[in-house]
């Protein structure tokens, strides 16, 4: 521990007794499974799984041996399961937590573990490895200094309608995850919220044999989708939109003051026009009443 009252570890062996570890697997290739990862599962108490039958799979083919109690943490028990799991950390196990593919706690119930281990005061340790979000972003093509991972979305129409449309101005690229049987109709959506000339990528089976990424525009990859039955899973990331373009605060209330006198709602001019303009939609709604 350093002046500042920073815990450092010194060796791996440190790491692996953490209380309470978040370990990595592959998305495909077995060959990412990590050397810390093989020894935190040797050296755990307790395993709580994503899924079980696809842990005993991974340790069977990465010849792993662990003594540890193997138990289900899914969506449908993390409640009750994350309660037992604190329950075993207080009492001094070390407990680690994988999901059933790649980095722990995004898009699976590590995030609640995570979250309770931390309000009862137990460490917490990551053993990181490989991601299929930003692999899929670095494969890609599109920008990669600025982006947000947005996980799955609604499957309901009108949510995911809501989502996209909200998204539509985010100037950093954006990051789905998504199944195959809905892919093609999840990029439909985002061409009618985005504009279909957005660039665009869809990546599949990432680290596997049959690894495909497919680039262009929204158009062409709701095509693309439509032409072929996908399989695997699947990550979708979306290009920023294009900067708007500034122009004077005198401009744009010119282009509110003429919209409005050819019969158009002021409240909704005033918010489309700053959506384009980048200023103030209180503002030129003020400034154009001040002048009636």
């Amino acid at each position: 521990m350093d002046a500042s009252g920073t815990q450092h570890h010194d060796n791996a062996t440190d790491q692996v007794l953490a209380p309470l570890t978040l370990a990595a697997t592959p998305i495909g290739n077995l060959g990412d499974l990590t050397d810390r990862v093989k020894e935190v599962l040797c050296h755990a108490d307790i395993i709580a799984a994503e899924d079980t039958r696809s842990l005993h799979k991974l340790l069977h083919a990465a010849g792993v041996q662990t003594e540890a109690t193997v138990v289900s943490h899914h969506e449908h028990n993390e409640v009750d399961s994350a309660a037992g799991l604190i329950d075993a950390l207080q009492a001094g196990q070390r407990v680690v937590f994988v999901p059933e593919a790649g980095m722990p706690a995004i898009s699976d119930p590590g995030y609640r573990l995570t979250q309770e281990a931390i309000a009862a005061g137990i460490p917490v340790t990551v053993a990181p490895g490989a991601s299929a979000a930003i692999t899929a972003l670095v494969l890609s093509g599109l920008p990669t200094d600025r982006f947000a991972f947005e996980g799955f979305l609604p499957r309901k129409t009108g949510d995911r309608t809501k989502i996209l449309s909200a998204l539509a101005d985010e100037t950093r690229s954006l990051i789905f995850y998504e199944s195959p049987h809905r892919t093609a109709a999840t990029l439909d959506s985002m061409a009618n919220a985005f504009g279909a000339d957005r660039p665009a990528a869809v990546a599949r089976e990432l680290t596997k044999f049959y690894e495909e990424v497919a680039r262009g525009s929204l158009r062409e990859l709701v095509e693309w989708a439509q032409s072929k039955t996908l399989k695997g899973e699947i990550v979708i990331v979306v290009g920023p939109a294009p900067e708007a373009e500034q122009v004077s605060f005198e401009v744009a209330l010119a282009q509110v003051r003429t919209r409005v006198a050819d019969g158009q709602r002021l409240k909704a001019v005033t918010r489309e026009v700053a959506q384009s303009t980048g200023h103030s939609a209180r503002e030129l709604y003020n400034a154009a009443l001040a002048d009636s």
